[in-house]
């Protein structure tokens, strides 16, 4: 079980998990998108409206655009990535601030080298990792 548990609380597991969950809400909004708006769209072309709904195609075959449906999606994903966030991220975090790694922060400082250009040497570098200039020090 103990292996299990530090499985689990591996940064890279947690990371890849939340990230899993938002891109599938995030497929639910662009589906939503897709269906509710640039379908009918393609599908028709004259004007009519209905709630938050227009209708572009009168006859037997109703077509509409559902802007109310749409609407709501994006209330969803919205509610969905702050439960995910609250329930998940926040925890995790405090867990591993206990642990005394730092997830989910700020990046650390980089710098560039005046040489070769690169741009993600670390700030306290006192080489380029990529071409060997010698960097100056951090405060010059």
């Amino acid at each position: 079980m103990k292996g299990f548990k530090n499985f689990l609380m591996r940064g890279d597991v947690i990371v890849v998990a939340v990230g899993l969950v938002v891109a599938l809400a995030f497929s639910g909004l662009i589906m939503a998108f897709t269906t509710d708006i640039i379908t009918p769209l393609v599908q028709s072309f004259q004007g009519g409206k209905i709630g938050l709904a227009v209708q572009i195609r009168s006859g037997n075959a109703k077509t509409i655009v559902d802007f109310g449906s749409f609407i709501s999606a994006i209330i969803s994903f919205v509610i969905f990535i702050a439960v995910v966030y609250f329930l998940i991220v926040v925890p995790y975090k405090h867990v591993q601030a206990r642990r005394g790694q730092v997830v989910f922060g700020d990046p650390p400082p980089v710098k560039t080298c005046p040489a070769c250009l690169s741009s993600d040497l670390p700030a306290a570098a006192s080489k380029c990792k990529y071409c060997g200039t010698d960097q100056p020090a951090a405060g010059a």
